[in-house]
């Protein structure tokens, strides 16, 4: 007997699924009558009918390919992030003197606060909170145990969301590992990725790279990557009409370098690594909304230096400083934002008179009109470029859009022909004052194109 829960619709009389299906389809078209008016009367009709329709089947494809997963290279690399597990646990028994769960809050709380006497950041109900942000914190004081605990979170996270779960959900029909696409996942408009989510691996640590490189095309085939350059900043460079941003795409400028030199009053040939990525923290800072405190913070800078980076950045960037306080006022007066092809993204809180709620509805009506317009011109992009695909009757396929990221399945034979077609598409996708720039590369596994 099948179990109620794991009962799908294959399990149920065909009667009864046919009228499930019937009403289904009807409540649909009746919910389609009751809309479609309310789109057109807010001019919301073509974004629906040009931009999200045409993707439903597109993201439908992508599904059905599905992507080849290595699983032995990830057994293998379990077994190595086992013996990195206990070789970080032993680091930090040594250094406490004494062994415990290290996964258990009970006893870290013990251990960090009470044996080790480091200082309390904030409190749960539970006792004293030793979260991601407390250990960065405590990281300060010099001690090297909330380091150690936070990359033994960061390794078995890893392990247990990725490495070891990922070969259990390879479709046994296909042997391929199929995510699902929700259009409707992010109030900004991007696309998310569930079952397993394949937008989340981590980029910026090598683990994450292990990762992607199990990820492997079929027989003759490549990936090709095809990312959008600072999508954001250059849509913010479009929004802003600001002349010094769009300058230095225009001029193809190091814009990280660029916003440091001015940050610390220098040449750009003078900026030091760690000066550029204080400009960078600002500059991405900015399209988020980031405070001189979380500044602060997240740079490990006195408070009144974030205060003056901010304000200088504004003086410079006068520009952006335009389009945050006009993008406000909008949303203010309309209770919405709009991306550049004319999304819509709701804005509650905006006129509240609690400041914290103010200024976190301030946040997302500047986010919403930057990473909703890159979302929707990533969209476009997989649009075209399918098109173009079909029409040039190439075996290329689209297997995963990840953000600002598309990448391909290409035989060795369209290779070349795959690279000038989709940096094309993509660099047309929309016309904006700052031209869109795509980076493509291609490899024999996911990590080998990063």
């Amino acid at each position: 007997d099948v179990v109620e829960k794991d009962k799908t619709l294959a399990d149920v009389q065909l009667k009864r699924a046919t009228d499930y299906s019937a009403e289904d389809a009807d409540i649909t078209f009746q919910l389609y009558e009751l809309f479609r008016p309310q789109l057109e009367s807010s001019g919301l009709a073509s974004i629906f009918s040009d931009l999200e329709m045409p993707l439903v089947g597109i993201l439908a494809d992508m599904e059905i390919a599905g992507i080849r997963l290595d699983a032995g290279q990830l057994r293998a690399y379990s077994t190595r992030l086992e013996a990195e597990l206990a070789k970080v646990e032993e680091e930090i028994f040594a250094l406490c003197g004494r062994r415990f769960n290290v996964r258990s809050t009970k006893e870290l709380q013990a251990v960090l606060f009470d044996e080790l006497g480091l200082p309390p950041v904030k409190k749960t109900k539970t006792g004293q909170s030793t979260d991601n942000y407390v250990l960065m914190e405590l990281t300060r004081t010099g001690n090297k145990v909330p380091e150690l605990v936070l990359n033994h979170r960061l390794l078995s996270k890893l392990k247990s969301t990725y490495v070891d779960a990922l070969p259990q959900l390879v479709n046994p029909d296909s042997g391929r590992l199929h995510t699902h696409y929700i259009q409707t996942g992010a109030a900004t408009g991007r696309l998310a990725s569930k079952d397993p989510n394949l937008q989340n691996i981590p980029i910026r640590e090598e683990s994450g790279r292990h990762i992607r490189k199990a990820f492997v095309p079929d027989a003759g085939c490549s990936f090709l990557s095809a990312d959008y350059s600072q999508i954001e900043l250059v849509v913010l460079a479009h929004l802003s009409e600001d002349q010094m941003l769009r300058e230095a795409f225009r001029e193809d400028r190091d814009i990280h370098r660029q916003t440091a030199a001015v940050l610390f009053g220098v040449d750009e040939q003078k900026v030091t690594p760690e000066q550029r990525r204080i400009g960078k923290t600002i500059n991405f800072g900015v399209i988020y909304g980031m405070s001189a405190f979380r500044l602060a913070r997240d740079m490990r800078i006195p408070r009144r230096d974030a205060d003056e980076f901010i304000r200088r950045y504004f003086q410079r960037y006068e520009g952006v400083e335009r389009f945050i306080k006009q993008t406000i006022r909008q949303a203010e007066q309309q209770g919405y934002v709009e991306t550049i092809m004319g999304r819509r993204r709701p804005v509650g809180r905006i006129n509240s008179r609690n400041r914290t709620e103010k200024m976190a509805a301030q946040r997302v009506a500047v986010n919403s009109r930057i990473q909703g317009s890159a979302a929707d011109i990533v969209k476009q992009a997989m649009i075209d470029v399918t098109r173009a695909l079909a029409e040039k009757r190439m075996t290329t396929r689209l297997l995963l859009q990840v953000h600002d990221e598309l990448i391909f399945e290409v035989p060795a034979g369209e290779l070349e022909q795959a690279r000038e077609l989709v940096k094309e598409k993509m660099e047309r996708a929309v016309e904006l004052s700052v031209a869109l720039r795509v980076s493509l590369e291609a490899g024999p596994t996911w990590g080998d194109i990063h």
